[in-house]
């Protein structure tokens, strides 16, 4: 499990985990992309914005909330059967009633499900919020995204001291809205720069150099940790 964190809202969080996600997919590996900002849950709606319509769980008994259907605590609860496959990332939303869920547990849980050869990705709360903890001390290992704006930094450098301390180092640092980044960057996370994405806008994730930005990207997490875990074609 790798919880993709960050500093500020709008670093590019969540899109680093679609982008992310689907890089994984484009490599042939069944993915499974997981909201794990449920006060502000926005990764099922980004992935259907900006691609194909997401793959979703199927059902195998009727929920006790409706509003849990294709969600992370559907799936961990075993209310969704989690087929993956190749073709298209599986993406899971936050649950109905969040403040009503122990996150540990449903992070817990939903690692147990997901197959052990399949990259699974968090998208954290932004920032260094004690909602962050839950899902990085469910995740193995992170991934820092930050822009290079210095309060920006600044708040990353943070969220990666409090993942270290959740026993969750990071794999590096994805630099957002930028063509170039300084040596320095790495000293200061203490790790490496796993790519950097460049500035498209209005919709990044349907820009062929964003989306050949996270294949980099992905290639090196497989490189770095991934080559013998999960199941890349």
């Amino acid at each position: 499990m790798i919880a993709v964190a960050g500093g500020k809202g709008g670093s590019g969080k969540t899109t680093t985990t679609v982008g992310l996600a689907r890089a994984f997919s484009r490599r042939g590996a069944p993915v499974v992309a997981a909201d794990a900002d449920w006060d502000l849950p926005n990764l099922v709606e980004l992935a259907d914005e900006t691609g194909e319509p997401v793959a979703t769980p199927e059902s195998t008994r009727e929920t006790s909330d409706p509003r849990d259907a294709s969600t992370v605590l559907g799936v961990a609860r075993g209310e969704r059967t989690l087929r993956v496959d190749r073709s298209a990332p599986v993406v899971l939303g936050a649950p109905g009633r969040p403040r009503e869920r122990d996150a540990a547990t449903v992070f817990a849980d939903l690692d147990d499900v997901v197959p052990a050869d399949t990259p699974l990705l968090l998208d954290c709360p932004a920032g260094a919020s004690p909602d962050v903890a839950a899902p990085l001390r469910a995740a193995d290992r992170c991934v820092l995204v930050t822009p290079l704006h210095r309060p920006a930094l600044r708040d990353a450098v943070k969220t990666a001291a409090i993942a270290r301390r959740l026993g969750c180092p990071p794999l590096g640092v994805v630099v957002t809205r930028s063509r170039s980044v300084p040596d320095a960057v790495s000293e200061l996370f203490g790790c490496p720069v796993l790519g950097q994405i460049p500035t498209k806008s209005p919709v990044p994730l349907e820009d062929a150099a964003v989306e050949a930005a996270y294949d980099v990207v992905a290639a090196e997490i497989v490189e770095t940790y991934g080559d013998d875990r999960w199941r890349i074609a």
